[in-house]
């Protein structure tokens, strides 16, 4: 594959009780495989087909993370990472049917979710103070909405305004959204938009049938062409097979631009479910691919941060190091995402402290618009910024 290291092949003056390598002879791509993370002058590939991002899944697993780690220090600060907090700014009673969701409204009567109206603005600013006071970098705020209405526009756009104000980065996740949605949340500086593919095109009609994959698509290609960043991963562990797990990865190769965040969340089975209810009978996702999951989309989108999301409260500190190791760099603080568990923050930053790991700086962007008011007349107009 272009632009990555060689395996090493071990020396005739070595030991010999050293483990023996795969035989990769029949594989170019493999063979150029870095395992030599001392070696930093190599080029990244800028596009992986279908059976090379197979062959990184079957790679042993530290040869794996250690190319993953790699490529993640060519593009990021080493031992950094970005933190957010989530908050349900509207919870339940959704009308999506995702087979995995306790917020959908097709479940609740199974789920016993109590839904929730928009939690008021004040309310929200508390909690995005609080977020910034314990070091979050990002506020992440999420309604339980097919697409947000004529009547919830303004008040989302108000959040914005008054979150970024805090000197915090925004993100939304608030469905589906037209090209008009998308450009009144970039006017008003939001920072990332939220919306998961989830799987593979050729499993997600055993996920949802109240929305398509290309209207899931079409989503991130508004919210991409009105200049918002977008944010766009996956649950592993539905069901899927490894095959679904690779033509998700392709997806995001697919697209103009790599999103600038992947979450990659580790489902979170939720009795009452479909989904939830399949995985607990059937047993859950080995954590091992999970984070083999991870390393695949550091290694194909290689700027793009890619944050541990759910299924993070269940990890041994082993298990979220070699997360981090994969090359994850962002993940949420808070005891809870929406309505499943979080790691508590004073176990995150232990660990934190542990590996030796540092926050990142908020950059929130400047909104496209700004109100001027013209101090001779007092009246108020609007400036639109260049990007």
């Amino acid at each position: 594959m272009a632009g990555l290291l060689s395996i090493s092949e071990p020396d005739a003056t070595q030991p010999t009780d050293l483990a023996t390598q795969p035989d990769t002879t029949n594989s170019d791509f493999l063979a150029n495989l870095a395992t030599d993370a001392t070696q930093t002058d190599h080029k990244v590939a800028t596009t992986y087909s279908r059976e090379e991002i197979a062959q990184l899944f079957d790679l042993p697993l530290m040869d794996l993370l250690l190319q993953a780690q790699t490529i993640h220090r060519k593009h990021f600060t080493a031992n950094e990472v970005q933190i957010s907090t989530l908050l349900s700014i509207k919870t339940g009673n959704c009308p999506e049917d995702c087979g995995y969701c306790s917020q959908s409204g097709h479940h609740r009567d199974t789920t016993k979710l109590q839904a929730e109206k928009r939690i008021e603005v004040d309310k929200v600013i508390a909690a995005a103070k609080r977020a910034k006071n314990s070091g979050s970098s990002r506020f992440c705020m999420g309604a339980a909405w097919k697409h947000p209405s004529a009547k919830d526009m303004p008040y989302v756009v108000e959040l914005i305004k008054e979150v970024k104000a805090l000197g915090l980065e925004t993100c939304m996740t608030l469905g589906m959204l037209d090209t008009n949605q998308a450009t009144q949340l970039a006017d008003a500086g939001l920072d990332y938009y939220n919306h998961n593919l989830d799987t593979s095109r050729s499993y997600y009609e055993q996920v949802v049938s109240t929305r398509s994959y290309d209207e899931r698509l079409d989503t991130i290609e508004n919210v991409r062409n009105s200049g918002i960043n977008v944010c766009s991963g996956n649950i592993v562990g539905m069901g899927e097979s490894r095959d679904d797990r690779i033509d998700w990865v392709l997806e995001l190769l697919k697209m103009p631009k790599a999103p600038e965040s992947i979450p990659v969340n580790l489902l979170v089975p939720i009795a009452g479910t479909p989904i939830g209810d399949k995985v607990l009978a059937e047993g859950q996702l080995s954590v091992l691919e999970w984070i083999r999951t991870i390393a695949v989309a550091r290694i194909c989108c290689p700027t793009s941060y890619v944050r541990l999301s759910a299924g993070r409260e269940s990890l041994s500190d082993s298990e979220q190091a070699l997360a981090f190791m994969a090359g994850a760099n962002s993940f949420f603080y808070g005891d809870k995402l929406l309505t499943t568990g979080n790691a508590s923050q004073s176990g995150d930053d232990r660990l934190m402290r542990e590996l030796g790991l540092t926050k990142q700086f908020a950059a929130p962007r400047a909104p496209k618009v700004l109100p001027v008011m013209d101090a001779m007349n007092g009246h108020q107009t609007q400036v639109v910024l260049a990007d």
